[in-house]
C-alpha cells in the first residue's frame, strides 16, 4: 500500500494542469488537496500505524473550539476571544511521551514547529468576553504549528485546536482545511446560530463522501432549544454524517478559571475516554479514515487523470490550429511560386532586359549545335545583367513569403484567441502579427535558395563535357534561367501575359538543354523547386514555433494522465489485497469493521446528548455516555456499564484534567 501511494504521489507531483481548460481551476486544487492529503496524513499514518489519534477541532468562527480545548485540558492552552480571526497559527496538544510522532515532519510537513510548554497560553485564561489576540496564538504565523505538550492528555490522543474554517483571511481558510484533511478524526464545533451555515457544510459534506470520521459539537444552546439539535440532525443525516456523534453543549457561563464548566464538557471528555484509553477503538478510527481517504484518491486521481487528458486535448487542439494556418501559408507560396504569377512585372521585366529580342531569339529557332553558339555569344555580351533578374525574382519571392506568413499569423491568432486555453497563453506576447524579424529571416532563405541554384548549375555542368566554356562565361545566366523555369507554369496568367510568360519559359528552358540536356534540365529544375520549398518550410516554421513554443514550455503534449490512472488502480489494488488480509486476520470484530465500507458505526449512540434530553428539562450535558458507544461493544469494550470499565473511564477523565485517581 505505501509503495504504491508513493507511486501515486510522484504521479500527482509531476502531473502538468497549466492551460485554461473548462474545469483546470478546479482540477488544480483537487490536485493540491490530494499532494496535501498524502503528504499531511496518508503516507505518515501508513508508515507509522502506531502513532497517536490526532483529533482535529475546527469550525467556524467563534463556535468555541479554543475554549472547548482549553476546558477539556484544565489548561490554557490555546487563546480564544472575539476579534477575528483568532486562532492563526494552529495549535497541537500532545502527551510529553508522544512529541517526537509530531515533532519531525511525519505528520504536516510544510509547518514550521513552535514548542510550548504546557501550562496557560499567551493570551492568559480563557474567555468568551473581548480580548485582543495573544501573541502566541491569534497574532502567530498562519504556516507554523504551535506544540504545546500536557501531561493530563494521555498517550495515544493529540488534540490539534484549527484556525476557522470560514476565517476573513484566505490562509487561514486554506490551512483549516489542509488541517482537517491530515486528521484522524474531526470534532467539528458549531453553534446553535451558525450551524447551517453553508461553508461547514461544504468541508463536511467532503468529509462524509470519503469516508472521515467525524463528531459534531453544537455548542450554546439554549434551554428550551430542542429544535436547534433535531435540525442539525436531519441535517447530518441528509448530507451522510447519520452515524456521526452529536454533542450538545448549552449556554453556560464559565467558571473563575474561565473554562467550561466540566459537567458541560463531560459527554465530549467520556467519548474521548473511550478513544483514547482503547487501542482498538482508535485503531479502527483510523482504519476508517484511512480506508475513505484512499479510496476518495483513487476517484480524484482517475478525475485528474481525465483532466491531463483534457489538457493534452487542448494541446493537440491548439497545435492542430498552428499546423493548419502554416501548411497552408506553405501551400500558398507552392502555388504561387508554380502557376506563372511571378513572372509578372519587374521579373519579367529584367528578364526581358537581359536576353534581348534579336539574334538570340532567332538562334534559338535553328539546331542544337547553333544555339550553343549563341549561348556562347549571348553570355559573353550581357552577363552583367544576371543579378538585376536574381534582384528582381527574390522580392518578388519575398513578397508571396511575408503575405503568406502574416495571414498564417492572424489566422492563429484569432484560433487561440476563441479558445479559453489559448487565450490565456497570449497575454502579454505580440502574435498577431509575424515577427520583426521575418523580413530578414525570408531575405537570408531566398539569397540561400539563390545560391543553391547556382551550385546546381556548376555541378551539373562539372559533370558534363562540352560545358566548361559556356558555363565559365555564364553560369549567373544559367542560373538565372533556371530560376525562371522553376517558377514557369502559366496557371496564374491569362491574355498577353500568357504569350509573353509562355515564351519566357519556352527560352529558359531551351537555353538550358542546349548546355546541359533534356533531362538533367527536368531534373534541375525538380531538385530547385524541392530546395525552395525546402526553405519556405524553414521560414514558416520559424514563425509557427512562435505559438508552438508556448506549449512546449507548458509541457502538456503529456500531461501524465494514463501514468496517473495506472498508479491510481495500483492503489486501488493495494487498498482491495490490505483489506482482504485485515479482514481475514487475527485482529477480530475491530479489524473487520474498520475494512467495511462505511464509517465506523455506533458513534451516534443511545449515550447521546440530544435535543430530547433538553426538552424532558434534563441536564443533556452533564450526561456521562456510555463510552463503548463509539464503534461498537467488539471495538470499544462491552457496551454493558461495568465497574471496570466505569473505574477506567473515571481515571482518564481524571488524568485529563490533571488530578489524581482516588487510592493512587
Amino acid at each position: 500500500m505505501a509503495r504504491s501511494l508513493e507511486t501515486l504521489r510522484t504521479r500527482l507531483g509531476t502531473l502538468r494542469l497549466p492551460l485554461e481548460t473548462p474545469d483546470a481551476e478546479r482540477s488544480r486544487e483537487v490536485r493540491r488537496r490530494s499532494v496535501d492529503q498524502l503528504d499531511d496524513y496518508l503516507l505518515p499514518r501508513l508508515r507509522a500505524q502506531q502513532a497517536p489519534l490526532l483529533v482535529v477541532v475546527g469550525g467556524s468562527t467563534g463556535a468555541g473550539k479554543s475554549t472547548l480545548v482549553n476546558s477539556l485540558l484544565g489548561e490554557g492552552v490555546t487563546a480564544p476571544g472575539v476579534l477575528r480571526p483568532t486562532t492563526r497559527a494552529p495549535v497541537l496538544v500532545h502527551h510529553p511521551l508522544d512529541a517526537r510522532w509530531f515533532t519531525g515532519d511525519r505528520v504536516l510537513p510544510g509547518l514550521a514547529r513552535v514548542t510550548t510548554a504546557g501550562g496557560p497560553a499567551p493570551g492568559g485564561r480563557a474567555t468568551r468576553g473581548p480580548v485582543p489576540p495573544a501573541p502566541g496564538g491569534g497574532t502567530a504565523e498562519p504556516h507554523t504549528l504551535r506544540m504545546v505538550a500536557s501531561e493530563v492528555l494521555p498517550r495515544g490522543l493529540a488534540l490539534l485546536d484549527a484556525p476557522d474554517i470560514d476565517s476573513v483571511e484566505q490562509a487561514n481558510r486554506d490551512l483549516a482545511a489542509q488541517l482537517l484533511g491530515a486528521a484522524d478524526l474531526w470534532l467539528f464545533v458549531t453553534t446553535a446560530a451558525r450551524y447551517a451555515d453553508a461553508v461547514p457544510w461544504d468541508l463536511l459534506a467532503s468529509a462524509a463522501a470519503r469516508r472521515a470520521q467525524v463528531a459534531m459539537v453544537l455548542d450554546r444552546v439554549d434551554p428550551g432549544a430542542e429544535a436547534t439539535a433535531d435540525d442539525l440532525s436531519d441535517l447530518m443525516a441528509e448530507q451522510g454524517l447519520a452515524d456521526a456523534r452529536l454533542f450538545v453543549l448549552p449556554e453556560t457561563g464559565l467558571t473563575s478559571e474561565g473554562y467550561l464548566p466540566e459537567d458541560a464538557v463531560a459527554p465530549v471528555a467520556d467519548w474521548l475516554t473511550g478513544l483514547g484509553g482503547d487501542a482498538g477503538a482508535r485503531a479502527a478510527v483510523i482504519a476508517a479514515t484511512r480506508d475513505g481517504v484512499v479510496d476518495d484518491l483513487v476517484l480524484r486521481a482517475d478525475e485528474l487523470a481525465d483532466a491531463a487528458y483534457a489538457q493534452q486535448e487542448a494541446d493537440t487542439r491548439l497545435r492542430a490550429a498552428v499546423a493548419g494556418a502554416y501548411s497552408d501559408a506553405v501551400a500558398h507560396v507552392r502555388a504561387a511560386t508554380a502557376d506563372g504569377a511571378l513572372l509578372r512585372g519587374e521579373v519579367l521585366a529584367r528578364w526581358q532586359d537581359f536576353v534581348g529580342t534579336g539574334e538570340f531569339f532567332r538562334a534559338l529557332e535553328h539546331r542544337i549545335g547553333r544555339v550553343r553558339d549563341a549561348v556562347g555569344a549571348f553570355f559573353r555580351g550581357a552577363p552583367r545583367q544576371a543579378p538585376q533578374v536574381e534582384q528582381a525574382i527574390a522580392h518578388g519571392l519575398e513578397s508571396v513569403i511575408l503575405d503568406a506568413a502574416e495571414d498564417a499569423a492572424e489566422r492563429c491568432y484569432a484560433a487561440w484567441r476563441g479558445d479559453g486555453a489559448g487565450r490565456a497563453l497570449l497575454d502579454g506576447l505580440e502574435l498577431s502579427r509575424a515577427s520583426g524579424t521575418l523580413r530578414a529571416d525570408v531575405g537570408e532563405q531566398i539569397r540561400g535558395w539563390q545560391a543553391d541554384v547556382l551550385d546546381l548549375v556548376r555541378e551539373q555542368g562539372s559533370a558534363r563535357r562540352g560545358t566548361a566554356r559556356a558555363l565559365s562565361l555564364g553560369v549567373n545566366g544559367l542560373g538565372v534561367a533556371l530560376m525562371i523555369l522553376v517558377f514557369a507554369s502559366t496557371g496564374g496568367l491569362s491574355g498577353i501575359e500568357v504569350g509573353i510568360a509562355g515564351g519566357t519559359a519556352v527560352l529558359a528552358q531551351r537555353l538550358l538543354e542546349a548546355v546541359f540536356g533534356e533531362d538533367a534540365v527536368r531534373r534541375l529544375a525538380v531538385e530547385a523547386k524541392d530546395r525552395l520549398s525546402v526553405r519556405v518550410r524553414a521560414v514558416l516554421d520559424g514563425q509557427a514555433a512562435r505559438y508552438t513554443a508556448q506549449l512546449d514550455a507548458m509541457g502538456t503534449a503529456d500531461a501524465g494522465g494514463a501514468a496517473l490512472r495506472s498508479a491510481a488502480r495500483g492503489v486501488a489494488a493495494a487498498a482491495d489485497a490490505e483489506r482482504g488480509a485485515r479482514a481475514s486476520s487475527d485482529g477480530g470484530e475491530a479489524a473487520r469493521a474498520a475494512a467495511a465500507s462505511g464509517p465506523v458505526r455506533g458513534l451516534r449512540g443511545a449515550g447521546m446528548s440530544g435535543a430530547g434530553d433538553l426538552a424532558a428539562g434534563r441536564s443533556a450535558p452533564g450526561r456521562v455516555p456510555d463510552a463503548t458507544s463509539g464503534a461498537g461493544p467488539d471495538q470499544l469494550g462491552r457496551s454493558d456499564d461495568t465497574e471496570e470499565q466505569a473505574g477506567r473511564r473515571r481515571g482518564f477523565w481524571h488524568r485529563l484534567f490533571g488530578r489524581e485517581e482516588a487510592g493512587r
